[in-house]
């Protein structure tokens, strides 16, 4: 605390009034705006008196809260603040101005709450850029849609075939074919070598008044009642000790053969050699594709790779990224693109595994793998299919803005694919996983892990089982696949239109087919049935690019947040200082109170503040004589001003002071010399 000593001036060269008596005059602790104000009696000072200044601390705080606030309302750049000073005389005005700058501070903070709320929730804005440019040509991969009957397997295939026609007619009297005479074997016969025959199954019972009315429409005609609206053709599955089996039911017969026919075709086909499939015919190319040209230039065996599907047959995928150099397009338009002449006939191919006729194809990147039953389209025999391609870019925003990964690496689940992530390659890649630890083997129609098998009934008799009830988890996501594999955060995809025509016309055929005859040993009885063409070329080489930014970054929060200040209260960011300088004022002065309350319990034994007042504002004629022994009489004193004058701030615990020293110890004492004596 801060003191100031202050001697009276003597009447007779530097000696005390009072002899043996001191002065003293300790102020308090220096506030800001604490003026030490001296009271005179008299009209003039001596000369001796010098003018006290006003004595600045480095650091100075107010001593009340209600000067702090005075001092703030007055000097802050904060509109509408001085009014709750100006009119502190008017309380109507000074409570309608405090609830109106209260309700504003209220109104802006929630907006900025708002602010931050909008601002931490990491919006984006999708942002459309249109370039134009060479484009690379995309990857098209061209199906058969027919599986092919490999000859290592040909004789397993031919006796599914048999056990499916006696299947057909055992349910519905339907004679297949002559095969039926030239192998007369019953239906209990062949399916020996099969498991999971396919049986009928009664429905549901219908309503008792329809059933009582077709009986009497069926007794009317005197014809036999045949329900087959009633059927639901399936087979049964049971898990390893048959101690729980469902059947796997269709309410469609068409559907019931197909899928019973294929789940026994993928066991057929599981012990097919690894490198059968490449085993193939130089001239399978030659036999399903009869022309090919890219940019007006044919096409050549380095230009397409192949693999087998096992349902659609042996593919072919040109433009890969196995191509040393892959098609670029300078130029729009049909004359630009991909022109293909296909072979659509069937000789040797499975009909009770595929009903459709035609080609699959599918556009897709040089370092995606070609999924079939997902994007691509069928082509129609007898018809040229012109496709238009536009190309398209997405460009997501990862981390906290979207739920998106770059390359996969923080995806958990292996790519089996060994390609590019997409988002099919880790679905289809998150189920073959769980069908490897649940069932124990691996489905064929996706890659293997390194030293599975294939799911075979001979080797597994109950994967049947295990992958239908897998397939319905997995449809549910209770695999959480779908929860796994996050979409990738930079897609390119290729928008498809296409136009139909007929080919080739009335008038050009005779000599197309005779061409081709010739050429390609085409059979002229199939004429249009047995060919179609497909032509793939860019509409325009302007490509979009979708991307994604930030929609609020932290230069519009800033920016936002100033202009809600700037509307309710009309002030700058040094305002906002102004604001905190307020805030940590009000803790630094409520801690210097309690500091002080603290202080005056523990450390102050005497009357406390109280008591010090009333000494202070005690006039010096009326001390107990014991303050000052040796009392001078007011005679002695010279004419002045007056020499007694009242205590402007008593030191602490005033009461308790003892007798004053002697004049000559008191000449160079400090704030501290009067201190409890003896009585």
């Amino acid at each position: 605390m801060l003191m100031r000593l202050q001697s009276l001036p003597s009447p007779a060269g530097g000696q005390a009034p009072w002899p043996g008596c001191c002065t003293c005059q300790p102020t308090q602790g220096l506030m800001k705006g604490d003026k030490h104000e001296e009271q005179e009696l008299g009209s003039e000072p001596t000369a001796s008196q010098q003018p006290t200044e006003e004595e600045e601390a480095l650091i100075e705080f107010h001593r009340s809260y209600r000067e702090l606030f005075e001092f703030f309302c007055n000097h802050t750049t904060i509109h509408g603040a001085i009014r709750l000073v100006c009119s502190q005389h008017n309380r109507m005005k000074t409570a309608f101005w405090a609830v109106l700058w209260l309700c504003t501070f209220g109104m802006m903070y929630w907006q900025f709450g708002l602010l931050f709320g909008e601002y931490f929730s990491y919006p984006v804005s999708l942002n459309i850029n249109l370039n134009s440019d060479k484009l690379v040509f995309p990857a098209v991969t061209i199906c058969t849609l027919n599986p092919y009957r490999y000859a290592k397997i040909k004789e397993e295939l031919e006796e599914l075939d048999r056990i499916t026609e006696q299947t057909l007619y055992d349910l519905y009297k339907y004679n297949f074919s002559n095969t039926l005479v030239a192998h007369p074997r019953g239906r209990r016969d062949l399916g020996e070598t099969l498991p999971h025959p396919l049986q009928r199954l009664p429905g549901p019972a219908p309503p008792h008044e329809a059933r009582r009315a077709r009986m009497a429409s069926s007794v009317r005609d005197n014809n036999p009642q045949v329900n087959r609206k009633d059927w639901k053709i399936g087979f049964q599955l049971c898990n390893q000790n048959k101690s729980d089996c469902f059947y796997q039911t269709y309410s469609s017969g068409v559907d019931a053969v197909r899928e019973w026919y294929r789940f026994h075709y993928i066991n057929i086909l599981s012990r097919l050699p690894v490198d059968a499939s490449v085993s193939l015919e130089k001239d399978q190319l030659d036999n399903f594709i009869f022309a090919c040209r890219f940019n007006q230039v044919s096409c050549n065996q380095a230009n397409y790779s192949h693999f087998h599907h096992p349902m659609y047959g042996n593919c072919y995928t040109f433009n890969d990224k196995n191509n040393s150099n892959l098609w670029m397009s300078s130029m729009p338009g049909i004359n630009n693109g991909l022109s293909l002449t296909l072979r659509t006939e069937q000789n040797d191919f499975i009909p009770l595994l595929s009903t459709v006729t035609g080609a699959r194809v599918m556009v897709h990147g040089q370092d995606e793998p070609a999924f079939m039953d997902d994007g691509g389209f069928n082509l129609r025999p007898g018809v040229e299919t012109s496709v238009s391609m536009r190309k398209e870019t997405l460009d997501r925003l990862g981390g906290t803005y979207g739920d998106c990964t770059k390359n996969g690496s923080d995806i958990p689940v292996q790519n089996l694919y060994g390609s590019k992530y997409t988002q099919q390659v880790c679905i289809y890649s998150c189920f073959q996983e769980n069908m490897i630890k649940e069932c124990g083997c691996a489905y064929l129609f996706y890659p293997p892990l390194p030293g599975v098998d294939f799911c075979d009934y001979r080797k597994h008799n109950s994967w049947g089982y295990c992958y239908y009830k897998l397939q319905d988890a997995f449809a549910s996501n209770r695999l959480g696949c779908f929860t796994k594999c996050r979409k990738p955060c930079s897609v390119t995809s290729y928008q498809l239109s296409a136009g139909y025509s007929r080919w080739p016309s009335v008038t050009s055929q005779d000599w197309v087919f005779q061409m081709l005859s010739l050429q390609n040993n085409y059979t002229i009885n199939n004429k249009r049935n047995g060919v179609a063409k497909l032509n793939i070329f860019f509409e325009e080489l302007n490509y979009k690019t979708n991307s994604e930014s930030p929609s609020v970054t932290m230069v519009t929060l800033l920016s936002n947040l100033g202009s809600q200040w700037s509307l309710w209260f009309g002030s700058s960011v040094l305002s906002v200082v102004e604001m905190a300088e307020l805030i940590f004022d009000l803790l630094v002065i409520t801690f210097l109170m309690l500091l002080r309350r603290i202080r005056s319990r523990y450390w102050s034994p005497g009357r406390g503040r109280r008591g010090a007042r009333e000494v202070a504002s005690t006039p010096a004629s009326s001390l107990p004589a014991r303050f000052c022994p040796n009392p001078a009489s007011p005679s002695s004193s010279p004419p002045g001003p007056a020499t007694s004058l009242a205590l402007t701030a008593p030191p602490p615990a005033y009461a308790t002071l003892g007798p004053c020293p002697s004049l000559a110890s008191s000449a160079g004492a400090s704030s501290s010399a009067c201190t409890p004596g003896e009585p």
